[in-house]
């Protein structure tokens, strides 16, 4: 019998299992975050089926869940359009988030390993690289690495589960004012984020981190109220 020798463990990649209704819901999503949709824009369900080669399906139940969460909204006629940019919701959005992702920093720092601050590192490194390059793509991933260490390490469902719902709607705007944003704070927030958490000092963690997202805030709500701001 001829027996088959198969690779070491580390050597293969997960194959990607995400539902196909769940991946059109990301791909539109991120369309809209990003801008490639843009505000106000009139899209149909027809139109997107046939841009990402599927159904018509998939493409509805991902309008309708982007409906529940103010990204799109269904006008007289059953047409589709991209929902503007609202200063209000930034207003109301950034200190929800900013109190989520400090507790969740709260929740994680003492079971933070030294792979966990690898990755937290790594993060900033990338956001400065991004920053220096003017990548607004670049930088937001990377934000969002630094970050999700600790939703990830918080083990906290319900924590993830909200700022899955929230976290669109700042990024879009982040993403829409980023040339006013180049000069922000973030990656000294982060440094300090990162000390705080080494010392295991997690009430101070928790309090940067909040801090972080509030100073982000601020500096994106100026911009939409003063475009001609620039920080």
């Amino acid at each position: 019998m001829q027996y088959i020798e198969f690779m070491e463990p580390q050597t293969l990649e997960k194959i990607d299992r995400i539902p196909l209704r769940e991946r059109v819901y990301q791909l539109v999503q991120r369309a809209i975050v990003s801008g490639e949709l843009h505000p106000g824009q009139r899209v149909r369900d027809l139109d997107l089926a046939a841009q990402l080669g599927v159904s018509r399906t998939p493409v509805r139940e991902a309008l309708q869940r982007l409906e529940d969460e103010g990204l799109v909204e269904t006008l007289p006629g059953a047409s589709t359009r991209i929902m503007p940019l609202d200063t209000q919701a930034a207003c109301e959005a950034f200190p929800v988030v900013a109190v989520l992702h400090a507790l969740a920093t709260r929740l994680a720092v003492e079971t933070l390993t030294g792979q966990d601050f690898v990755s937290l590192r790594q993060a900033n490194e990338s956001l400065v690289a991004a920053l220096e390059a003017g990548d607004v793509t670049r930088a937001i991933q990377a934000d969002d690495r630094f970050h999700d260490v600790f939703i990830r390490a918080s083990a906290n469902s319900e924590i993830r589960h909200t700022l899955d719902r929230l976290m669109p709607k700042v990024r879009r705007l982040e993403y829409a004012q980023f040339s006013s944003l180049a000069g922000h704070t973030s990656v000294l927030q982060h440094q300090a984020i990162i000390t705080a958490c080494e010392q295991r000092l997690s009430a101070q963690a928790a309090s940067l981190t909040e801090q972080n997202w509030l100073n982000l805030g601020q500096l994106i709500v100026q911009s939409l109220y003063d475009p001609a701001s620039k920080t």
